[in-house]
Order: structure tokens, then C-alpha cells, then sequence
């Protein structure tokens, strides 16, 4: 979305007028109830925010930013002085003048911009019970402290970053709570069912997709903010209910491209707060858990977009409900955690009006370095014009809604540079007309932090993964050069169709790649447009050009009933999916198999199951329903695990098992009804904690090492003392034992069907010890990691060893059907784009 396009949808008219009747009334006048004594459902708090914007006009504006994918609001309240309300684009544009990323020269001389997000976990749902307090101490002319800080701030209150989630916990909440207050732990209402409300409607955890934007309220959010670029952001959470309430600084690891000045405003802030918590002699803690290092969140994030981003956490969640009794014996109840919110919130403003010049100053400073003096080892990222013209227009459509800006090299250079292939600094041949993105641009630092091979890590002890770069996440051939590289060739155009018949109504055959996941859109559109698609076994050669296997074949023979609506669809489709396709007037080919050869094989339309349901990991199962849905647009049957025994299995060809426990799903007797299906034809793909329940299983082929208990107990022997462990040092024993989310080079057999699309290797993010042996006769080792394929990010020493010569992904025959282990999670979080094939093989391809 361009800048200045944002669609805004102030409420006017009836319903405006409905909401400012009478006076402005506090959250419990307007509710009917106490605010803190139950939880308000997300309409009912967009109704209050309705009435205050309607009792404030001229200082308060409601602006509609999206909708979820369950079609509830999305929206944020934009709040200022009566001087500043009249030119609040004037205060947008300029915050974007001061970045560099709007023409014109900024002015320091106005309000910081605060925004504050509230709800980003459904059932963390304090916060948007606070912030109906805070939208009135903003709207209240008799709150002159609020009012002051508004002349020199303006703040941005997004009240429910996660309504379908926060509504999946209140209405169950609601539901099964005593009439009175039990702050019992043992009851119901302290229990929540599987999935739980923390997520989305596709149970994708929101605070880790601001980066990655897969969703589509982290979409329509990033799309606002980028027209913003606040100062300061804030992002409100709850933990377990045994805990106090955190604030900044933040815990290590930072991030070292994080500026001093932003950690500096990191005590700043924690300074204000301190003194409103102190006053209040209320408990909290600093520096502990909640590091600012991978930029998945809404903390970090903002701050590699130039922000001071921070995260509060008070003690509660999903478990505390309206009141819980802790283990110290206090009982912590819903008014308490409110009031610590509530305070927090206005902590930021009174901390952001305050300071709000140096802010201002220091905003400014950010991107003028980063456009002038760009940090790091590198200066220019360049993607290689031979990957697939598919997979290059979703990075650089990626890059476009972060306003990162690229061009095209006009030369052929070669220099010295790193290879994200290999892994290597060496000489490397840059082509014209390969996308460089430089440094030297506005957002340097969020390409370096997006980009950069292997973030340098100061603390082993770290939160989430510890490397992302996109190269790795989309499998692309890539340099990370030192010097600055031109790019001013205009930029290339693909033609989606091509070929020696391209321009004819009437040719032989279509050719279309496989290799990304707009190639696997492109068949799933077609098979449920019953058009009979093939798929080529082996490498074979046609008119001039060469095809991989896992070519799809389109031929006009078999699709005959379709007359000229054959082409036109073809065509219309590989536009849509964003693949190219090559028509072709001959089925002869020139080297390899011709296209009526018995090696291309034809693709069955698979009827697909996934089980989803206790036992069940609920973000697992959200990344392949969310996969289908959303980003193959295929059809797939939900099962739950609780009926899943009276299911007539005969019924689908693919039953996908997500990560999870399945102990308590397949007992002896229902997994001997599970390999019978599978004998019968069936296709059971196991991903992750699947593949670990199958593992060492009668019949299963996949197997864990063994550990030598020998060698364990000989080492015991000659070194005793290794049993005296220090109690304070646990944390960082059990770091030996942890993958955080690290890259791995997996050795892949592309001549299987399972490894169809990808050379010889694949970059995986790697995020437990896979720890297998590799499979013994009768089963295919399709992807394995060997000694010394580690590439990036933090890996303990114990995990490290298990992740040598493993198997990671491989099938197994089982009668007329076929056992997929995906030991690694292809899918995960929907970015990491370069595991998508191996997906979408195990669906279509295996077994064909």
C-alpha cells in the first residue's frame, strides 16, 4: 500500500450521534458493572469506544484499519491536544519527512507520537479492559495531568490487536464462571480448553508476525504503522498468574544494532514507571525473560523501525480469571490487574510528553545514520535474477509494504562477497539484473536485521529463534557483498506464458515449474477446476529448454471437453498464481522422457484430512490449516481428535497429523486401524511430534538413536565429579540442550518425489534435536543433516551433537500407501517460504 493511501472511516452520522448522548461516561457508568469484576466482550468495548470518540470531538478519531478473518473491526482511536487534532496528517507527514521517507525537510518543533497496543493474546485480556480507563482519562477535560501531556504528544490506542481470540476467551470465560467469585485454581473457569484464546482465528500466535505479517490483522496493522512511525510503542501482555508485573529495561540478549539512545529510553521509561508502581507499593521486576532480540515482535519490531519499543507483562492470563489465588496466598484479582495496566499506560504518555524533544531529536538521527552511515559488515544484500520469478516477486513485495526500496543491477561485477549457499566469503558473479537493496536508504537497519546471515548473539539465554534471515527463510540464491553495488537498470518484466507456441490458441502442452508455493497455488487451482494435470518423474528436455522433475504437464489430450476454456483458464490461472508457464506445440522431447511417457505421472485430486483437537498442538495445526486455506486455497477436512475414532478414515487419501503428543489419540488399538488405512492406500503425513510418536512403533521404520550407555557410564566412572552441579547454573546447563530456531543445511535426494523442486540442499530452521537414525530398508533417507552443516543461529553443545547425521524428512511404503515423516516443521509460522515444497510434494507428489 502506497503512503497517503490509507482508507479512513470515521464514524459518522445516526450512529455517532446515538453514541454522544448525554454526557461522557466513565467504563462502569457505561457498562451496567464494575470494570474488573467480568470480562467485557470485544463489541461491547468497541461500543464504548464509540461513545468516548463521540463525547471528543476535535481531540479524538476513530479509524477503522482492517477487519479479521472472522469479520470483526480492526481499529485505532488517534488522540491529540485541540491545537494538534487540526493537522494531525500535517504530524504524520512530517514524522515520515523525518525519517527520509516522504520528500521534504522535517520539523522537530511537534508531538511524539505514542502508540499503544492492547490484546495482542486473546486470552491475555486484561488490557483491553484497561484501556476503556485509559481512552477516558484521554477524553476527561478534568484529567489536566492527561491533558498537558496531549500538547506535546500524539497518542495512538489500538484497544484489541486479537479480537477473535480475545472473544474466544470471554465468551468462554463468561460461560463457565461461578455466579460468585471462585478464586479457586481448581475450578472450571481457571482451566481453558483446547485451543485457548491466546491466538488468532488460524491459532497463529500475533506477537511473533510482526515481522513476518502472514495474517492478516499483522497485515493490516503494518500497513497503518508504516504511515506513522511512532516514537514510542508499547505492547501489553499478561504471564502466568504467580508473577508480578514486568516492565522495562529489558532482559539480554539486545540486539546490537539497537541503538544506545534506545536503550537508554529503555531505563527511561522503567524510570517512570518505577515511580508509579513504588508509590503504589506494588511488586513488579526488570531485566528478567524478555529480551530485544528477534524482531518477531511488538517490541522489537518497532525498534528496528526506528521506535523505542517496549513490552509490559502483568501477572495473570488465561488462568487468573476475575480472581485467582496465588501461591504466595494473596488472591490477584481482575481490578488489581487493571489498575497496574492503567498505570503503565500513562506512565508511557507522561514519559513520551516529557521527553518528547529528545525524542523527536533522536528519531530524526536514527534514519539520517541509517541512510548515511548504514551499520554492519555489509552494505548491499543482492538477490540472484535466477531464482524463481514467483518466489522474487513475494520478497520484493515483502520488502515494498515495509517501505524497503531495491533496484536492479545494470552490470555484470564480480566481487568478493558472502554466499548464503555456501555459507562462505569468496568471489562471487553478480548478473545484470539482479535485485540489489542497499544500505544507504531509510530503513537500513531493518534490512541488516532481516538480512544479516548470523545475528551476533550477546546471551545464550534468549526468548524465540535466534535467525531468520530472508534468504535462508525463502531458499533463494543470495549475497551479502561489503562494498556499495549500482542498481539503475530499469526493472524486468516476465511474461507468464512463454514459448515457441505462447502466442498460439491451440498449443500441444503447457509447462509449468515446481518450485515455489505459486507453483503449488497454481495446481491446487487447477485440479479443482477439474483440468487433468501430470507430473514429470524424470529431467527431460523440450525445445531448447530444460525441464526438472516435478515439471508439471498440462496437455490438451485429456482435457479435450474443455475447449478453448482449456487455454484461457491455464493462462488466466498462472497470471493469478504469480507462476510461468512455457506452451509447447510438441509432446517430443529432444533429450529425457517425451510427454507421454509412463515417467509422467498423472496428479489424483487428494481428499485431505487434518486432525485438530486436544493433544493436538494448536499453533501446528493453525500453520496447515492456515497453509490450505490461506495460501494454497485448497480444500481440507478438520477432524477432531475427540471423534476422530468414529471418522471412516476410507473416506481421504491424506491425513495430516500436525505437531503434538498423540499418545492419548492413538492407542494400540486405533493405531493398528491407522496403519491398516495407510495399507489400504492411504497417505499419513507425520510432522514433528508426530514423526516422534511413530518413532521405535511396530511397522514404523523410523527410529531414534540409541544412546551408548556404555560410553555414558565410562565417562561417569572416570570423571565423578561431573555429577556436582551447581543449583544457579541450571539455566544455562539446560541451554546445551536447546535449538533456538537455528539454520541448518539438510543433504536432500532430489531424485525422490519428496525433494521434487529443490537441489541438493535445503536451509531448514531447526528448532528441537531431531536426534534419528536414518531409515533402514524400505524406507527413503530424503532429507538428512550431516557433520558440519550447521549455518546460523544458537545451537547448545548436547543439541548440536544430536543434530549430526540425522534423518530429517523421508517416507516410508506400507502396502499400497505411503508414511511421510516431516521430522522438521516446513510450515512453520507460514514465513519460512524455502520448506513450503516439501509440503506440497508429501501432498501431491509421494505416492503418485
Amino acid at each position: 500500500m502506497a503512503l497517503g493511501a490509507l482508507l479512513v472511516l470515521p464514524f459518522t452520522g445516526s450512529a455517532q450521534n446515538a453514541a454522544a448522548q448525554g454526557p461522557l461516561l466513565t467504563p462502569t457508568q457505561f457498562l451496567g458493572y464494575k470494570l474488573g469484576t467480568q470480562f467485557t466482550t470485544h463489541a461491547e468495548i468497541l461500543r464504548y469506544v464509540d461513545h468516548v470518540v463521540a463525547h471528543t470531538p476535535g481531540r479524538m478519531k476513530l479509524v477503522p484499519y482492517g477487519k479479521t478473518y472472522e469479520n470483526r473491526p480492526l481499529e485505532v482511536v488517534q488522540i491529540a491536544s485541540a491545537e494538534t487534532f487540526g493537522r494531525l496528517d500535517d504530524v504524520r507527514h512530517n514524522n515520515l519527512k523525518l525519517a527520509g521517507l516522504e520528500a521534504g525537510t522535517g520539523q522537530r518543533q511537534q508531538p511524539a507520537v505514542c502508540w499503544l497496543s492492547y490484546n495482542v493474546h486473546g486470552n491475555e485480556a486484561v488490557s483491553s479492559e484497561a484501556v476503556m480507563q485509559v481512552l477516558y482519562d484521554l477524553a476527561n477535560p478534568q484529567d489536566q495531568q492527561m491533558q498537558d501531556w496531549l500538547k506535546n504528544t500524539v497518542v495512538i490506542v489500538d484497544p484489541c490487536v486479537n479480537p477473535d481470540g480475545r472473544d474466544r476467551y470471554t465468551n468462554w470465560y463468561n460461560r463457565v464462571r461461578n455466579r460468585g467469585v471462585n478464586a479457586n485454581p481448581d475450578s472450571w473457569e481457571h482451566h481453558e480448553p483446547w485451543p485457548g484464546g491466546r491466538f488468532n482465528h488460524y491459532y497463529f500466535d500475533l506477537n511473533r508476525d510482526w515481522a513476518w505479517q502472514t495474517q492478516v490483522e499483522s497485515k493490516s496493522r503494518i500497513a497503518l504503522y508504516n504511515q506513522w512511525l511512532p516514537a514510542v510503542h508499547a505492547d501489553f501482555h499478561e504471564m502466568g498468574p504467580n508473577n508480578t508485573y514486568y516492565f522495562s529495561p529489558a532482559a539480554k540478549p539486545y540486539h546490537a544494532d539497537i541503538t544506545p539512545w534506545q536503550r537508554k529510553f529503555q531505563d527511561v521509561l522503567g524510570e517512570y514507571n518505577k515511580v508509579a508502581f513504588d508509590k503504589n507499593n506494588w511488586l513488579y521486576f526488570t531485566r528478567e525473560t524478555y529480551d530485544l532480540f528477534a524482531p518477531t515482535y511488538g517490541d522489537t519490531w518497532p525498534t528496528f523501525n526506528g521506535a523505542i519499543g517496549m513490552t509490559y507483562e502483568q501477572g495473570g492470563g488465561g488462568p487468573a480469571g476475575v480472581a485467582y489465588a496465588r501461591l504466595d496466598g494473596d488472591t490477584l484479582t481482575l481490578d488489581q490487574r487493571i489498575a497496574h495496566h492503567h498505570a503503565a499506560s500513562r506512565a508511557t504518555i507522561q514519559a513520551t510528553a516529557e521527553r518528547h524533544d529528545d525524542l523527536l531529536r533522536e528519531f530524526e538521527t536514527y534514519f539520517t545514520t541509517a541512510r548515511t552511515r548504514p551499520q554492519g559488515e555489509y552494505k548491499s544484500y543482492v538477490l540472484s535474477a535466477g531464482n524463481d520469478p514467483g518466489q522474487l516477486r513475494a520478497l520484493t513485495q515483502y520488502l515494498e509494504r515495509n517501505q524497503i526500496s531495491y533496484g536492479f543491477a545494470d552490470k555484470r561485477t564480480r566481487t568478493k562477497g558472502y554466499n548464503y549457499i555456501s555459507g562462505k566469503n569468496e568471489t562471487v558473479e553478480i548478473q545484470p539484473r539482479d535485485v540489489v537493496v542497499s544500505m544507504y536508504q531509510p530503513k537500513s537497519t531493518l534490512v541488516k536485521v532481516l538480512f544479516e546471515p548470523r545475528p551476533q548473539l550477546e546471551d545464550s539465554l534468549t526468548y524465540d529463534i535466534t535467525s531468520w534471515a530472508l534468504p535462508y527463510a525463502f531458499g533463494m540464491k543470495a549475497y551479502a557483498l561489503p562494498g556499495r553495488l549500482s542498481a539503475t537498470a530499469p526493472a524486468p518484466t516476465t511474461a507468464m506464458v512463454r514459448g515457441s507456441a505462447a502466442a498460439t490458441e491451440r498449443p500441444y502442452a503447457y509447462l509449468a515449474p515446481w518450485n515455489t508455493i505459486q507453483d503449488m497455488r497454481f495446481l491446487s487451482r487447477l485440479l479443482q477446476q477439474k483440468v487433468k494435470v501430470r507430473y514429470a518423474e524424470k529431467e527431460f528436455e523440450s525445445e531448447g529448454q530444460k525441464y526438472a522433475p516435478g515439471t508439471l504437464v498440462i496437455t490438451r489430450t485429456g482435457n479435450e471437453a474443455m475447449g478453448t476454456r482449456f487455454d484461457q483458464l491455464v493462462r488466466a490461472q498462472a497470471d493469478s498464481a504469480g507462476t510461468v508457464v512455457t506452451a509447447v506445440k510438441s509432446g517430443f522431447s529432444t533429450t529425457g522422457r517425451d510427454l507421454g511417457s509412463g515417467t509422467v505421472h498423472f496428479v489424483q485430486q487428494p481428499k485431505v484430512a487434518v486432525l485438530a483437537g486436544p493433544g493436538v498442538d494448536a499453533t501446528a495445526f493453525g500453520e496447515v490449516w492456515h497453509f490450505f486455506e490461506q495460501q494454497l486455497g485448497y480444500p481440507v477436512t478438520v477432524l477432531g481428535t475427540d471423534y476422530l475414532s468414529r471418522v471412516p478414515l476410507q473416506k481421504y487419501d491424506v491425513l495430516v497429523l500436525p505437531n503434538g503428543n498423540y499418545t492419548d489419540i492413538y492407542n494400540d488399538r486405533s493405531l493398528e486401524g491407522l496403519k491398516a488405512w495407510v495399507r489400504g492406500g492411504g497417505k499419513l503425513i507425520a510432522m514433528e511430534g508426530a514423526s516422534r510418536f511413530l518413532a521405535n512403533k511396530k511397522d514404523f521404520l523410523l527410529k531414534t538413536k540409541v544412546a551408548d550407555s556404555v560410553a555414558i557410564k565410562k565417562d561417569a566412572k572416570a570423571n565423578p565429579y561431573k555429577l556436582l552441579r551447581r543449583y544457579g547454573d541450571s539455566d544455562r546447563e539446560e541451554a546445551g540442550d536447546v535449538v533456538q530456531g537455528s539454520v541448518y543445511r539438510v543433504q536432500l535426494d532430489n531424485t525422490h518425489p519428496l525433494a521434487f523442486g529443490y537441489g541438493s540442499t535445503y536451509f531448514a530452521l531447526v528448532r528441537t534435536p531431531l536426534n534419528y537414525q536414518f531409515l533402514g530398508k524400505g524406507g527413503w533417507n530424503v532429507g538428512v543433516i550431516k557433520k558440519d552443516s550447521y549455518s546460523a543461529g544458537f545451537i547448545g553443545a548436547k543439541a548440536r551433537k544430536e543434530l549430526t547425521d540425522t534423518f530429517v524428512v523421508g517416507t516410508q511404503e506400507m502396502g499400497r500407501g505411503q508414511v511421510v515423516y516431516l521430522g522438521d516443521n516446513p510450515l512453520f509460522r507460514a514465513f519460512w517460504q524455502g520448506g513450503k515444497m516439501l509440503f506440497g510434494n508429501a501432498l501431491f507428489l509421494v505416492g503418485q
